[in-house]
């Protein structure tokens, strides 16, 4: 059978998205695949690998979402998963989305896809902005100067999806492909000739990579084409070294570099194919992107609008976002007790094991998942942020600031990524850092990520501020979101100019997306995917971290003189509550064997109704109790019987007594487990910051991951009497005997702040500095300055009596005023610098 015959028997293509970042790929996948899509990860990396599908009959196409990236070299991250990808996976087809409105430049990356020999189909994307700016441009001649189809599309409102995917059925039925499109380049064709002659001499590399893509490669310099060629060529070894004798040797006859001469080959091509295919109505005519960049980018307005822009994010998603959480925690509560009603029974004062262990796993995950709603918000307005450009507009921004602190344009993007608003994470934070070209900027922008705003720290930094700072939730979060940026510029200048000293910078050069109305679809289903992957990472990191916290805390467990003490106290309860009921008609019903499976159901009846709320809500957890205890709800609920009322008295107060030995009981354990040790052991330094043994145990448990000091605290602040209540209510109850004010909530929060990475991120730390040392310093170098700050803070706090709220303040206008301060002298330095080659006539 024919090449062709097969492909048209084939009923699964693979589709590649590929393209250039900012020009529409990922709202041109979403218009093709729909709600059909996962993400996952390339192997051995963190890049995001979006896979959808569509189908069309019989026929499925899985389209796969490549990174976006300018080239397809192998120097960047993206750069080499989308190249192997394509060398590896060897898509059917390859969808080339460009922007309309910068044809030159997204020619670039189309012609390097079409030397490397893959069937291709371009979906010209953004045309409403382009004929919006006064760009037409002739399809039809396009597509006859490439030999591809093209396709008009305005992915973000899904115009264009019908004549694509029609496109797409036609390519992949092709067999073979006409391509006018020829790149000439001119003197290096004869060295290019030369070397794919060589790789031909070996017939196996030519089945598996185009011979001219790898020639190109290789006088590029490309260090991956070179390992190619000597791992699978019998004289691989020799053709490279051909290849570099043949680079030097054009480079010294043109005196030209070589790939800046196959750049300019690419770009006058690309000049060519724009004359003929584009006009544009007015040249003087100034895009609406321009004209608002005028007023976001304006020196004196742009730190207003990003400072608006944040304050915005966390009073919408941190503030307003909270008050769902009044609606989410019932249904978490009602899952606990659902959980709970399928283990084994409570004990009067202790529960198995099986019982203890999983619910403790329970609350872990319900005190994470209670802040769901607080992120999906997050997730939708970061969304928003980039889909419309301003993302972009912020790195430009934050260029100015980061230049007078040591650190490069390109730290914008790790900062992003790590939570310079909030929901990002240290680990992609860490791992962009590569794209930085100098090693001190690249460094202190490693070591400095950490202190962003990750998502693992919003929940802990919520927490408290509802619980100390329900009056000033604004400012405070506004603290918070911003703090963390002027303290890690701090930073990054100290180490700049210390350990990092005497590294080379470079310049940021990056380029303006146009702004685009984000779409309802694109947003939701992000915010969606990321709020997904929150509740994943709570299923599994955080409930792996709390079992062993757990582990930790229960053993080695009270003696047995400590647990006789307090079942001989229970039983004195018991013995009162007997006495109480001896006489009453309801003694067979609630004494005897029958008391704790009643204790048990009292409990659970008033648990069910504090988590309901009106009337409708109490009549039904009433009716449904009723139903399943006919002959006991008599006794929850006694209404006129005097027998009843007598029973349901000393329920109560057996019940409390009940919880509060309970209480005693898993605080003397968690006291005296090994993790308890730990933490008390600590505590003679750690009280200068205001920590107690049970923050300690909080803080140390955060470093396996960020989430696990509010799962941790979660349940180690329990009451006993009300299970089902919110962590902020359980501590804020504590907090009223143990003394625990705004200030030590601040220290703590400033110790977060600035606590060192979390093991995942650590190890990334590693990896991409290659060096133990810079492991450990990135470990102990920020527990140095957090724990310093933190007591500095809370010591000063209570010298002279200041409230949390009032040191806040007070270290916010310190912070600001030395990073001012530091930016002042960078300029006054870089201005006397720039006088000094100022020629001054004799």
């Amino acid at each position: 059978m024919s090449a062709e015959g097969k492909r048209m028997m084939k009923d699964n293509f693979l589709i590649a998205l590929a393209g250039q970042q900012n020009a529409g790929k990922s709202t041109t996948y979403n218009m093709l695949t729909g709600a059909s899509q996962h993400v996952a990860n390339y192997p051995g990396v963190t890049v995001d690998k979006k896979v959808g599908n569509y189908r069309e009959g019989k026929i499925r196409y899985e389209v796969v979402d490549l990174p976006g990236t300018y080239s397809l070299t192998s120097f960047s991250l993206e750069e080499r998963v989308s190249r192997e990808f394509l060398l590896e996976e060897k898509p059917d087809l390859v969808v080339n989305v460009m922007d309309a409105t910068c044809l030159r430049r997204s020619l670039y990356f189309t012609f390097q896809v079409m030397e490397m020999n893959f069937p291709v189909t371009v979906a010209l994307n953004m045309m409403d902005v382009a004929t919006s700016q006064g760009i037409s441009i002739d399809l039809k001649e396009l597509s006859s100067r490439l030999g591809v189809d093209v396709v008009a599309t305005v992915g973000r409102k899904g115009k264009g999806k019908q004549a694509l995917k029609a496109a797409i059925r036609k390519s992949v039925k092709q067999d073979s492909y006409a391509r006018p499109v020829s790149i000439d380049y001119n003197e290096l064709e004869v060295h290019i000739k030369a070397l794919e002659d060589m790789l031909a001499a070996d017939a196996s590399l030519g089945v598996l990579y185009p011979l001219r893509w790898l020639a190109i490669k290789l006088l590029e310099n490309d260090a991956e084409a070179s390992r190619i060629v000597e791992s699978k060529h019998a004289d691989g070894k020799q053709i490279v070294e051909a290849a570099l004798s043949r680079r030097l040797d054009f480079e010294n006859e043109s005196d030209v570099d070589t790939g800046d001469y196959i750049v300019a080959c690419r770009d006058r091509l690309a000049g060519e194919i724009v004359a003929a295919c584009v006009s544009k109505e007015d040249e003087n005519r100034q895009p609406i992107s321009e004209r608002i960049d005028r007023w976001v980018l304006n020196r004196a307005l742009a730190p207003f609008f990003l400072l608006a822009t944040v304050y915005t994010i966390y009073e919408l998603s941190i503030v307003q976002g909270y008050e769902l959480t009044k609606y989410t925690w019932p249904i978490l509560a009602k899952f606990r007790d659902i959980v709970a009603n399928m283990l084994p029974a409570a004990g009067l004062i202790e529960d198995s094991l099986l019982r203890s262990m999983a619910l403790w796993m329970v609350d872990s995950a319900n005190t994470l998942l209670n802040y769901v709603p607080i992120f999906f918000i997050l997730f939708a307005l970061i969304a928003i942020l980039e889909d419309s450009g301003y993302m972009a507009r912020i790195a430009f921004i934050l260029d100015r600031i980061f230049h007078s602190f040591g650190l490069h344009g390109q730290s914008t993007l790790p900062y992003i990524l790590g939570g310079v608003f909030a929901g990002g994470c240290a680990v992609p934070g860490i791992m962009s850092t590569k794209g930085i070209p100098d090693e001190r900027s690249r460094l202190a922008t490693i070591l400095t990520v950490p202190f962003m705003n990750c998502l693992a720290k919003i929940p802990l930094y919520t927490l408290l501020v509802n619980i100390y700072f329900a009056e000033h939730k604004s400012w405070a979060m506004f603290f918070i979101s911003t703090i963390t940026i002027i303290i890690a510029l701090i930073i990054a200048k100290l180490l700049t100019t210390t350990v990092l000293k005497g590294r080379e910078t470079a310049p940021f050069i990056m380029e303006m997306p146009n702004y685009h109305a984000p779409t309802f679809f694109g947003v939701a289903q992000r915010s969606i995917e990321r709020t997904w992957e929150y509740i994943k990472k709570v299923g599994s990191i955080v409930v792996a971290v709390s079992l062993c916290v757990f582990s930790l805390l229960q053993f080695p467990g009270l003696s047995d003189g400590r647990m006789g003490h307090y079942e001989t106290e229970m039983s004195k309860a018991v013995a009162v509550y007997d006495s109480k009921i001896a006489a009453n008609q309801y003694a067979a019903v609630a004494g005897g064997e029958n008391m704790l499976p009643l204790l048990n159901l009292y409990d659970d009846y008033k648990r069910a109704r504090m988590n309901t709320s009106g009337k409708d809500g109490a009549a039904s957890v009433d009716s449904s109790f009723m139903e399943a205890n006919p002959e006991s709800f008599v006794l929850l609920k006694p209404g006129g019987d005097k027998a009843a009322k007598t029973v349901n008295r000393a329920l109560r107060k057996l019940s409390s007594e009940r919880k509060t030995l309970r209480r005693k009981i898993k605080e003397e354990k968690i006291r005296t487990s090994f993790f308890g040790m730990i933490g008390r052991s600590l505590e003679p330094v750690t009280k200068y910051a205001g920590f107690d043994w049970k923050v300690n145990i909080a803080l140390i448990s955060s470093f396996a991951a960020r989430e696990s000091s509010v799962a941790t605290m979660g349940v180690l602040y329990q009451q006993g009497a009300d299970d089902n209540q919110t962590l902020e209510q359980r501590m804020d109850n504590e907090s009223q005997s143990s003394g625990m004010t705004p200030l030590h909530a601040l220290a703590v929060i400033l110790f977060f702040a600035l606590y060192p990475p979390c093991l995942a991120a650590t190890i990334m730390v590693k990896v991409q500095t290659g060096s133990w040392k810079w492991m450990v310093f990135a470990i102990v170098f920020p527990t140095t300055v957090g724990f310093g700050v933190a007591s500095a803070v809370f010591t000063l706090g209570n010298a002279i009596g200041a409230s949390g709220i009032t040191m806040m303040k007070g270290f916010y206008f310190v912070a600001f005023a030395v990073a001012l301060l530091i930016a002042l002298i960078h300029k006054l330095s870089s201005d006397k610098v720039a006088a000094s080659y100022v020629y001054q006539p004799e």
